[in-house]
């Protein structure tokens, strides 16, 4: 459900609720975010196991699609100890990855990393140590 009171601007981390972990996206603008959705699967053999290796795409698509049922907030918190980049560069970096596939695995950088990234220019994340969804490798 989305927040009445919240009015997202552009370059704003929006953090998804989800019922097992927070997923996280970009807003861009116009009602729109940037995010990373699920593709497909495939099995990476290392030695003599094999891993699963998810496949997510950079979608650009409307925030109540994203959000579906689940609450939302804008959560620019990591902007006290990270200053953001231009809006120009947050937006123009978001752009560049649109319809990107990422390989995703279960420990590694994450769609809070992702996102974060793309508004500081670094990995600015909580979530890996406290939820394995949503993890990418950029």
């Amino acid at each position: 459900m989305g927040q009445n009171n919240c009015k997202p601007q552009p370059g704003d981390l929006i953090e998804i609720d989800r019922p097992r972990h927070k997923h996280w996206a970009l807003y861009m603008e116009d009602g729109y975010v940037i995010n990373l959705t699920p593709v497909g699967k495939k099995q990476l053999k290392l030695g003599i196991h094999t891993v699963p290796v998810f496949i997510r795409r950079v979608k650009k698509q409307r925030l109540e699609e994203v959000v579906q049922n689940n609450t939302w907030r804008v959560n620019n918190e990591s902007d006290q100890c990270h200053p953001p980049l231009t809006l120009t560069e947050i937006i123009h970096h978001a752009k560049d990855y649109i319809d990107k596939d990422f390989t995703y695995r279960v420990f590694g950088s994450n769609c809070e990393d992702f996102v974060k990234k793309l508004r500081y220019g670094e990995g600015v994340t909580e979530q890996s140590r406290t939820s394995a969804g949503c993890e990418i490798t950029i």
